[in-house]
């Protein structure tokens, strides 16, 4: 049997009720008491890194996360790492580049319930994790949930209180799971040997465009962050109020060498700056990237690891488009 280390770091799956709500409370291995089916599948072992609410998740728990992996990696032949949902699809992301073309599987999973209600999804979402984690077939980082199989670079939660809490953006399911038997339609890609970030750039920041938005606020972001990225409307572009002011505090922050990403609020199909003229004058600054069908939390997760290593506009712009776990399909001339 396989031998498989579960990490644990608490969400929904490893609360319980207490007087001020539900809080994460069990380890890894009381989880996995509850699931007896598991031991029947591999061998595993447990490491309780913390036990957070995955809205207090940070990029210094990614760090360690990467840290017990690149320590482990060796030892094991996968990794199970139970989180909560609100944050998962932030964590998977950054674990993509952080333990970048992994060829053994590194699963995330969590539970819209938790593992001690009756109606829990916590079991079937633990053993499926487990099951693509001892497969032969499955590598790279990936997100297990209500018996689908998503790229990390690709999950968005989509759902606050559904079972079906995950979504692919952009990108098809990679297998899905039901009865304990995976069905895999796609192979990630993978590496002999993984590479891993733990040198993050945590200066980014992120604001969503409005209607009526004060370019101050994007002003003021770009004086105090490394990179910027912007959610726009539809496939992307900046609004323009009677002035240029959004483009002129773009132009300003470039020239101080800020990073710019442009990306769209929508959630499908991805941005495409060419198309209007609010995008279009975008186009050819070196320190404004595209991020297409990019997810937010792929395009994020990615710009806080290059930044990390280098400031060189031109190897910025290079390993941004580069393609890691298929999380950049359109890239429009780049």
């Amino acid at each position: 049997m396989k031998n498989i280390l579960m990490i644990g770091t608490g969400g929904t799956i490893a609360s319980e009720i207490s007087p001020d709500g539900l809080a994460p409370q069990l380890t890894p291995a009381q989880l996995l008491a509850l699931v007896p089916a598991i031991s029947e599948l591999c061998n595993v072992d447990c490491v309780s890194l913390f036990s957070v609410d995955s809205t207090s998740m940070t990029p210094a728990h990614w760090v360690k996360i990467t840290q017990c992996v690149r320590e482990n990696y060796d030892k094991y032949d996968g990794f199970v790492i139970s989180h909560g949902t609100d944050t998962m699809a932030y964590t998977a992301a950054a674990l993509s580049y952080m333990i970048r073309g992994s060829k053994k599987p590194v699963i995330l999973t969590g539970a819209q319930k938790p593992i001690s209600f009756d109606s829990t999804d916590s079991k079937v979402n633990l053993l499926d994790a487990f099951t693509c984690a001892s497969s032969d077939d499955m590598c790279g980082v990936n997100i297990v949930f209500n018996g689908r199989v998503i790229l990390g670079t690709r999950a968005r939660k989509t759902r606050s209180k559904s079972y079906a809490a995950f979504s692919s953006i952009n990108y098809p399911f990679v297998a899905t799971v039901q009865d304990g038997v995976l069905m895999q339609y796609i192979k990630p890609e993978c590496e002999p040997y993984p590479q891993f970030c733990e040198t993050l750039d945590t200066s980014v920041g992120l604001i969503k465009m409005i209607p009526g938005i004060d370019f101050e606020l994007l002003e003021y972001m770009t004086r105090r962050k490394d990179a910027v990225i912007i959610e726009a409307f539809g496939v992307g572009g900046l609004p323009s109020y009677g002035d240029d002011k959004f483009l002129e505090t773009v132009i300003e922050a470039i020239k101080r060498g800020v990073t710019i990403i442009m990306t769209t609020q929508v959630q499908n199909e991805g941005s495409d700056l060419a198309v209007y003229n609010v995008g279009h004058r975008l186009k050819g600054w070196r320190n404004v990237l595209e991020a297409y069908d990019m997810t937010t939390e792929a395009a994020l997760a990615k710009i806080m690891c290059i930044l990390g290593s280098t400031r060189d506009s031109d190897e910025i712009r290079r390993r941004f488009y580069e393609p890691v776990a298929h999380d950049i399909l359109y890239r429009s001339g780049e």
